[in-house]
């Protein structure tokens, strides 16, 4: 029977992981992740799970053991953070390439520097070209949800791409929440036993992973990597479908979430926990009278580029949020990825974009507040003040005094 429990994400992710039984883990702790690989470390010391737990001396070896388990045919996961992500980043794209899905939750934490260990997009953002399914969650119900999800999807053999599990350092990492943790057996058999595509141990299938690969093929074997994650799109829809079906979930199981879209003239687009606080001022602008709706963007890895075009072609203004900064490009990743997906349709809304949140800064209703009273004067005026903003920014500091 499901149980109704107060868990952390960081500890609701453990409950996934101890569900789904993986063959290896290997890991290295970083904050915010450190208390969910303690807490499957309790289930592995408590009998709990029978998987290989392996205690490496940094992240990047974590994810070299991963993709070298994996690549021998076992389920194969691990967590991470933030630098710790980054010191990965050269290992994420060999396991993209070789077509290992690996399931990875990611605590999301800023990048140094300055040194700082609190909650923003910086470091999935900084490996969102490495060829990985990114799924963001809005809360601790989500970030469990979506790590079972992310086994059916990545182990797909139409798919065979590793996924992200992002989940907000801290808000959501280390707030206390009612999770519902489904029955053990049910969710074994939803995930199933792992089949896997290929493994370096079949004897009588030799195969060669990470052979050198020059001008004459590695084009080729690149675009040919693109064959997986563009059929991700209908296995993330059917997953979900086939999982709410089962466990009769009420999370967001599509690409996104719309709330008061129906009759939106403005909306606002945001990721992960912002999206509670974005629905609280769309209520507020709808007591005022002001059409405004708002789209949680769970899928960010393959970008849903045709659907939230959609979505979004019939708002006279948009507002897009973004905690992570593309540094040298256009305001943030979000921000260039929605503009790009707007780009070519008749009538294309006016459209902010406001960087928010970097290294846990607090994201208040007051503050998006603000974004829409200037989006409603870019509308009505044709002149926006600026087309990337700052919220909760303090803009008269002297950085000599601090």
């Amino acid at each position: 029977m499901p149980e109704l429990l107060a868990l952390t994400g960081n500890e609701a992710v453990a409950h996934a992981m101890r569900q789904i039984n993986p063959d290896v883990v290997a890991v290295y702790p970083i904050t915010p992740q450190t208390s969910m690989m303690q807490k499957f470390a309790d289930f592995k010391a408590d009998g709990l799970v029978d998987c290989e737990l392996v205690l490496v001396e940094s992240e990047h070896s974590a994810m070299s053991a991963t993709v070298g388990s994996q690549a021998a045919g076992a389920r194969s996961m691990t967590a991470t953070a933030a630098c710790g992500l980054a010191l990965m980043w050269e290992i994420l794209g060999i396991a993209s390439a070789y077509r290992l899905p690996i399931v990875m939750p990611v605590v999301n934490r800023d990048l140094s520097g300055p040194i700082n260990i609190q909650g923003d997009h910086s470091d999935t953002m900084g490996a969102r070209d490495c060829g990985w399914i990114h799924l963001f969650s809005e809360n601790a119900q989500e970030a469990y949800e979506n790590t079972i999800q992310a086994i059916r999807i990545a182990e797909h053999h139409n798919v065979l791409t590793p996924a992200m599990v992002c989940l907000d350092g801290f808000i959501i990492s280390h707030g206390v929440e009612n999770v519902t943790i489904y029955d053990d057996a049910a969710v074994q058999k939803f995930i199933g036993e792992y089949n896997p595509a290929y493994m370096l141990l079949d004897a009588a299938k030799p195969m060669t992973l990470g052979a050198l690969d020059f001008s004459d093929f590695y084009f080729e074997h690149k675009v040919k990597q693109l064959d997986g994650i563009n059929a991700s799109p209908q296995i993330i829809l059917d997953v979900g479908k086939e999982f709410k079906q089962t466990f009769d979930g009420e999370e967001c199981y599509d690409f996104f979430e719309l709330y008061q879209m129906e009759d939106a003239e403005y909306a606002v687009v945001s990721m992960g926990s912002t999206a509670a606080t974005a629905r609280m001022v769309v209520d507020e602008l709808r007591d005022k009278g002001i059409k405004a709706g708002a789209l949680k963007l769970r899928v960010y890895r393959p970008f849903p580029s045709a659907e939230i075009a959609q979505a979004l072609s019939k708002l006279k203004g948009l507002i897009v949020m973004d905690r992570a900064i593309a540094y040298g490009g256009m305001g943030g990743p979000v921000n260039i990825d929605i503009r790009c997906a707007m780009y070519g349709i008749n009538t294309t809304p006016m459209t902010l974009n406001y960087i928010y949140g970097l290294g846990g800064k607090p994201i208040e209703p007051e503050h998006i507040l603000s974004a829409f009273d200037e989006l409603l004067y870019a509308v009505k005026t044709g002149k926006p003040k600026r087309a990337i903003g700052y919220l909760n920014l303090k803009e008269d500091y002297d950085p000599a005094t601090v």
